[in-house]
């Protein structure tokens, strides 16, 4: 064997047991600080975690019957209060959170919000084909644009925004 090749596996050796050595420690380091772990483990927790949303109501004869007609139920949720619609996002709160990702940045063709010169050939097709854009998506734009809960008159508003913004 060569001096160049003793030189070597002596400095592979070395390299390879240093790097053993610190697998070692970052084991042990790993270990200290995951050894509280298993106190994250209860089961009362995994269980309301993993409880279903609803549940069945299977009649096991405790109620009696003329409780269960369907005039007694609505006596009884007829005192309910209704809860109160929430009020409609403004244009620019839609755009906050759920276009500026894209058109701010201009991400896959996106034009930015601003943008005269982008802007003006889209809003020349008109507001009818602007909203079939919205609603049904466009090349790298989600039906949408990804805000399933807006409504028809949210996604005017939102449109009317960014038109104002662009003009």
């Amino acid at each position: 064997m060569s001096s160049n090749d003793k030189q070597f596996a002596t400095a592979f050796i070395t390299v390879l047991g240093g790097l053993t050595l610190l697998v070692i420690i970052l084991f042990f380091i790993a270990s200290y600080l995951t050894k509280d772990v298993s106190s994250y483990k209860d089961e009362e927790l995994t269980l309301s975690n993993i409880e279903p949303v609803g549940k069945v109501n299977i009649d096991d004869g405790s109620v009696p019957q003329a409780a269960a007609t369907p005039a007694a139920v609505v006596a009884e949720t007829a005192g309910a209060v209704p809860v109160a619609a929430a009020e409609p996002l403004s244009g620019e709160q839609i755009y906050q959170r759920n276009c500026m990702a894209c058109h701010t940045a201009g991400a896959a063709g996106a034009p930015k919000l601003g943008d005269v010169a982008a802007w003006a050939p889209r809003i020349g097709q008109g507001m009818d084909t602007l909203m079939a854009h919205v609603t049904n998506g466009l090349n790298a734009m989600p039906p949408k644009g990804l805000c399933m809960t807006c409504s028809e008159a949210e996604l005017k508003s939102v449109v009317d925004y960014i038109i104002s913004q662009s003009q």
